[in-house]
């Protein structure tokens, strides 16, 4: 990192990331997030792996109290530990070096690709599907207009933190407008007296245990997001009041739309219409609404825009992070002269995102990623709970009971233990690819096998293309 010996006031045109994300921004961060293409797409999971309308509802539920008591250990974590980067920097802090690596190995080449490509393709799906009902759109034309969306979205991030949380704030209120259109028809059919596919909604015979942790996967990647605030800790407006009160406004909002969505969806389609549907909210709206259907498949997939604007303004920073800590290659640290932006690790996401949308199983791409992605944050509030009993005397801000991080700690490692039984292929895929860091990290991540000659020319390209992109090392601690 370069010098850090000026403060903010001192050098108000110093190279850092400026605090830009107030409350109202923040809390459209993690609603943003959380509400893309998740509640759109995983009921038909959710569903699939529970049994019955019954279960897929306590499974909703739960999600939303177990992403709850996630989120406020992590607010908890935020306020005690103040650096940007998430999972990263708790388990840098907590549990050391190499765990923190594997995280960020996982995140780069698996986790964080695979997860914008699920919300991405979700994007394309709903926004070209009109122009082909009532057949199903071609795979090309979904992934052209996937990678369109992911450019520009990349595009805008890279020219001003405030354009894009902005444009998170105005998509974050559109999708809330969204799930209101397919909550209120659902209520009206209920108040009508539609519950015929609400019976035996408890049936055990339908149910299958064994893929009740694909269930919690599809259900907790709809909650997935909260944990996008602790990415961005360094740029938050008076972090220790706004991330509690970020946490608990969106977790609270987010869970009663889920379960009234899922329970509008129940009231207007049968259990097999959804597990027929490619898109749930287009089969929906086609039945709900007749005269204006076209409409509502546009409007998802502008929710899932604002899932994927936000997803990658903070993964970014996770990069970013890592790299300051000199875990990753020292141009991901670096900020654009003029736009303040975290340039390089923003644009070097790319490649990798773009080799997921040409794999493009949405369902297996969920399933795949889930593992590590569960294992690693199960394993950060494993290693704050530890941290916190050696480290009593560190201040916090916002402490919550013990009890909630360790509900949360053992859900985690459940619903990963029990996925190697019911989706062997993917999570082991996925253990496989997380491991792959270990030569990584002893090779190259401590630099005791690298010659001379290799690390010269690496450090010449990096001159280059800091040159090229115009960004230089941040030069006003933030934390």
């Amino acid at each position: 990192m370069g010098s850090c010996r000026k403060s903010p006031g001192e050098a108000k045109e110093a190279v850092f990331l400026r605090r830009k994300v107030t409350l109202t921004r923040v809390i459209a961060l993690a609603v943003g997030t959380m509400v893309g293409s998740g509640i759109f797409i995983s009921p038909k999971g959710v569903l699939q792996n529970s049994g019955n309308v019954g279960v897929s509802l306590l499974v909703w539920l739960s999600c939303g109290i177990l992403s709850l008591f996630g989120a406020l250990s992590y607010a908890d974590f935020g306020t005690t530990i103040t650096k940007s980067g998430g999972h990263y920097i708790y388990l840098l802090e907590t549990l050391g070096p190499l765990p923190a690596f594997l995280r960020l190995w996982a995140e780069f080449v698996m986790i964080r690709p695979a997860n914008i490509a699920v919300v991405s393709l979700a994007f394309g799906q709903y926004l070209i599907q009109p122009f082909f009902t009532p057949c199903h759109a071609p795979a090309l034309a979904v992934k052209l207009i996937t990678a369109t969306g992911i450019t520009l979205v990349i595009a805008l991030n890279c020219w001003s933190v405030s354009w894009s949380a902005n444009i998170q704030t105005v998509l974050t209120a559109l999708k809330l407008v969204t799930l209101g259109l397919v909550i209120v028809p659902g209520i009206m059919a209920l108040s009508n007296g539609h519950y015929e596919n609400f019976e035996d909604s408890f049936d055990t015979s339908s149910v299958t245990f064994d893929k009740l942790p694909l269930a919690f996967y599809s259900g907790m990647f709809a909650y997935g997001g909260w944990f996008y605030i602790n990415f961005v800790t360094e740029e938050i407006v008076n972090p220790k009041r706004n991330i509690p009160l970020a946490v608990i406004v969106s977790l609270v909002v987010v869970t009663v739309c889920y379960v009234l969505t899922n329970i509008s969806y129940y009231a207007v389609l049968t259990p097999q219409e959804i597990l027929d549907s490619e898109a749930v909210a287009v089969s929906f709206a086609d039945k709900a609404f007749t005269s204006i259907s076209s409409v509502i498949p546009v409007l998802v997939a502008l929710s899932c825009l604002g899932a994927l604007n936000g997803g990658i303004f903070a993964a970014s920073r996770m990069l970013f992070a890592a790299a300051r800590e000199g875990q990753w290659p020292a141009l991901f640290s670096m900020i654009h002269l003029q736009r303040h932006t975290p340039l390089p690790a923003l644009i070097l996401m790319l490649p990798l995102i773009y080799l997921m949308v040409i794999i493009g199983d949405l369902y297996g791409l969920l399933n795949f990623y889930s593992f590590s992605r569960w294992f690693f944050i199960g394993l950060a509030t494993l290693g704050f709970m530890i941290h916190g009993y050696r480290h009593p005397e560190l201040p916090r801000p916002f402490k919550v009971p013990l009890f909630v991080p360790l509900v949360f700690t053992i859900a985690c490692f459940f619903i990963v233990g029990t996925s190697l039984y019911s989706d062997p292929v993917n999570t082991s895929i996925g253990c496989v690819v997380t491991l792959s860091g270990l030569p990584i990290y002893y090779l190259v991540v401590q630099k005791t096998r690298i010659p001379r000659c290799c690390t010269s020319r690496f450090n010449a390209m990096t001159v280059k293309l800091q040159i090229l992109m115009k960004v230089a090392l941040q030069e006003v601690q933030t934390y």
